[in-house]
Parts: structure tokens; sequence; C-alpha cells
């Protein structure tokens, strides 16, 4: 049976774009992972925190905020969620341009390998999920016109946050205190050479040469793709992400 798409307009990391999602996966994945969640905060009571988790180019982003925005449209079904990126939590610029990590066995400045698990200041997002938690909190975001971190950008006050990442479930030192404060999780698996292609076409989109968009796959993307595929928790749900763009769950 040939998909029925469905197209929206949205803004997603300050561009808007034309997304498209097939009426089974909305029917079938996403308004029944929006009425988990809600029967989740009724029955626990409180504020609930949700990750979706993905690997660097699953287009995580554009769908965490199609589901807050299809939670907004469908309010009379679900409660309303928030979508909140988690790359509010590198690094600063000005610090990464100074501090020096190692990586493939040759120390580098951070700024080399912005985006991998060592760019971010866990702590400082472990504190900020537990203060979201409880009372509220201001969320810093990931400003992609000046390329670094805005402090405490958003108020965030709702009820169901969902935080979307590269690394929230991740097996490693400092992850796990991110990965326990999860009351329920979506991870999105995807074919590896599928995501090869689409951060290729990413950096071609954004200006640079097939050449080089490849060499900076193969010295950094394909590294944070391996470690998010190998090394995840399991996750509540599992969604594979489709050569069409679209989502089926697993």
């Amino acid at each position: 049976m040939e998909k029925k798409f469905l197209t929206y307009d949205m803004e997603v990391n300050g561009l808007w774009q034309e997304v498209r999602f097939s009426e089974a996966a909305i029917e079938e994945i996403f308004m029944p992972f929006l009425r988990e969640l809600t029967d989740l905060k009724m029955t626990m009571d409180r504020k609930i925190i949700a990750y979706l988790v993905a690997p660097p180019g699953a287009g995580k982003s554009t769908l965490a905020k199609f589901l807050e925005q299809l939670s907004r449209e469908r309010s009379n079904e679900v409660d309303i969620i928030r979508a909140l990126p988690m790359d509010g939590y590198h690094y600063t610029a000005a610090y990464m341009n100074i501090a020096t990590i190692e990586h493939d066995g040759e120390k580098v400045l951070m700024s080399n390998i912005k985006g991998a698990p060592e760019t971010f200041d866990i702590d400082l997002l472990v504190d900020k999920i537990r203060e979201a938690r409880q009372d509220g909190t201001n969320w810093n975001i990931y400003d992609r016109k000046i390329h670094d971190v805005l402090p405490d950008y958003w108020s965030v006050e709702e009820d169901i946050l969902l935080i979307e990442g590269n690394y929230l479930l991740l097996k490693e030192t400092g992850w796990t205190n991110v990965r326990v404060l999860a009351d329920y999780s979506v991870f999105i698996d995807a074919d590896p050479q599928l995501l090869r292609e689409r951060l290729i076409n990413r950096k071609i989109a954004g200006g640079k040469s097939r050449e080089e968009a490849e060499a900076f796959y193969n010295f950094s993307d394909s590294k944070n793709v391996e470690r998010v595929l190998k090394n995840s928790a399991r996750a509540d749900e599992i969604w594979k992400l489709l050569p069409d763009g679209d989502f089926e769950k697993q």
C-alpha cells in the first residue's frame, strides 16, 4: 500500500522548512507516544522528562519540534509537550578554542571535534534537567548564526519536557548521570550508510564541497555516529529511520 504523507511548514533551529511524515507514522507511532507521556504524567503526578535520542543525521531536532507541534494541534487528546535541544550544553566557543583533548592518539583543540560527547558540559546539563523537573528553569540553546551557546535563553515551565540529543543514553562516564534522569525514552535507529549520506549532504548544503564534507564526516561525524549506535542504553521505544525520511516502530 502506498504511503500517504502529510506536509507541514515548521521552524527548526531558526530556519523555516517543509517537513513530511506519513499518516501511519503519526497515528501509529507519534500519537501513541504522546499518549504514553500524558498517561505517565497523570500516573506519576509530577513533571515528566522524556528523551528523544538519535545518532547525528537522523533528524531528531526536526522530529522533536514536530512532536511538540503535534501535541499542540491535538491538545484535546494529549497534553502539550515542550521540545528542548541538548545542544545548548556544549562548552562555550571561547573555552573550546583554547581547551585541548586527545583524539585518535593526538591532542587537538576541543573546537576541532565540536559535537563529540567530550565537548558537552555534562554537570551543567544534569543540574538543568533536575531544576526543570522541580520548579522549572531557564534553558540554554545553541545559536547556529553565531555558532555559540546562549545561556538561560528559554524559560521552561511545562509539565512534559522532551529533551532531544545524541548522547542522552550513552553508557559512558558522566553520561550515566544524565541517562538516569529520564522517565521515558525513545531511540532512533538508522543504517550508518544512510546517516553518512544525510550528513555529507547537509554539509554540502551548508557550502562545503563534496570532498570537504566527506573529510569532515571521516574525521568527526563517523565516530559520533558509531558511538551512539553501539554504546547507547536500551530505550523504552525504538523507532527506525527509513530511507524516505519516515519512521517505523521496532
